[in-house]
């Protein structure tokens, strides 16, 4: 049965949640599930904005028809040719022969890979600026390669002031019954899966989302509809400028990022110590991971957030300990600087950690490493401890200043 909402008179969604996935890509956990958006224009032409993943594939059709209501499909406009948005495209163009596919030459393309070439009279490429009217409503085109894909545009509704803005704007989690932001806790629910969406998803692309973002700014825009997530119609300025800030790397917050790799406790030690130390001076944001337990890419989205970085860990086959080892080149793939960071490393007969784990960081852009790595024999000894009190004094002299 179906499952509809209206965003305007004219404009429904026609989406979908997936509450079963445990791993969006195959990669990052989705514990709160995912919704896959999809938006359907009633204007004297039909216009579908994007399709679904095919785990949702039956919702689809069923609020496909239940609001077409008997009409035709004229225009199939795809933002985004990812198979979680257009795996149900062939399907769609099969029950509604007269649909014309819109999407970048680019996007015409990835078709043929995925489906197969289209008849020449079922497709229409745009480029940067072109405009369609679909009668009362004039949608109007632009390009946004590589937020993520190199194929990806967005479309704005000059009519209705509405971005259809493909993957950017995103969110993790299924929709429990609330389409719009508004109508959610968004800042302290929703605010952590969205920075982890954006950070593992299109964080890598930064320059890319600043230039979509120039473009954005020059459009009048009423509510964002991305292809993940919830809709935007209020508080548009902050969500962008979370955006503004993750794309151009620049720190969330003041805060500090305690991540470490420890096999027996001692280096797990330290690094609690250092908390300790640093919550005493008055820091209030501390964050404690061990990167043996927490995802990757919960890891990448602190570090997105804070302005402090502390990686310690432990030696491990003679290099660093695997799991922290992910981590920092997934920090380094996906772009991230302009950091504070510190070193604690730990090695019983040959430590090595502490080497390794600078030179990757100095290898990343706009770094500052604070001088003085903190190296543990074993285990924490009164040396250590000073000198883990040392480095607390010189980052809550920075977070406090």
């Amino acid at each position: 049965m179906y499952s509809v909402r209206s965003v305007t008179p004219d404009l429904w969604w026609a989406g979908a949640s997936d509450r079963r996935l445990e791993l969006f890509e195959n990669v990052f956990p989705v514990p709160r599930g995912v919704s896959y958006n999809a938006y359907l224009l009633l204007d004297e032409k039909t216009v579908l904005l994007d399709t679904v993943d095919s785990a949702v594939r039956e919702r689809f059709f069923e609020n496909l028809d239940h609001i077409l209501n008997g009409r035709t499909l004229d225009y199939m406009i795809v933002n985004h040719m990812e198979p979680d948005h257009c795996a149900v495209l062939q399907e769609v163009l099969e029950r509604y022969p007269g649909a014309v596919v819109v999407g970048s030459a680019k996007t015409m393309g990835l078709i043929g890979q995925f489906f197969g070439d289209l008849p020449a009279d079922r497709t229409l490429a745009v480029k940067e600026g072109d405009t369609l009217s679909t009668g009362r409503h004039t949608l109007a085109f632009a390009m946004a390669p590589m937020v993520h894909w190199p194929e990806v545009m967005v479309t704005y509704d000059q009519t209705d002031k509405t971005l259809f803005s493909a993957d950017a704007f995103g969110t993790f989690g299924a929709l429990n019954g609330h389409l719009f932001a508004d109508e959610l806790d968004f800042k302290c629910q929703w605010l952590p899966d969205a920075r982890r969406y954006y950070t593992n998803i299109v964080g890598k692309y930064g320059p890319q989302v600043q230039s979509l973002l120039k473009k954005a700014a020059g459009l009048d825009i009423a509510r964002i509809c991305p292809l993940h997530g919830p809709v935007w119609r209020q508080d548009l300025d902050w969500f962008i400028e979370k955006y503004r800030l993750w794309s151009t790397y620049a720190p969330e917050e003041k805060a500090v990022l305690i991540a470490y790799g420890s096999v027996y406790g001692h280096t797990e030690n330290a690094a609690e110590i250092l908390a300790c130390r640093l919550a005493e001076r008055g820091v209030a944001n501390i964050a404690v991971h061990d990167v043996s337990k927490t995802h990757a890419s919960e890891l990448v989205s602190e570090a997105f957030r804070c302005s402090h970085l502390v990686a310690a860990s432990v030696t491990y086959n003679n290099g660093i300990f695997t799991p922290m080892e992910t981590f920092l080149l997934d920090l380094k793939a996906h772009g991230l600087q302009n950091r504070t960071v510190a070193v604690v490393e730990n090695g019983s007969w040959a430590p090595q950690a502490g080497r390794l784990m600078t030179e990757l960081l100095s290898s990343m852009k706009n770094m500052t490493l604070l001088e003085g790595t903190v190296t543990l024999r074993s285990s924490v000894k009164e040396e250590q401890r000073q000198q883990l009190e040392d480095l607390a004094d010189k980052i809550a002299a920075e977070i406090l200043n």
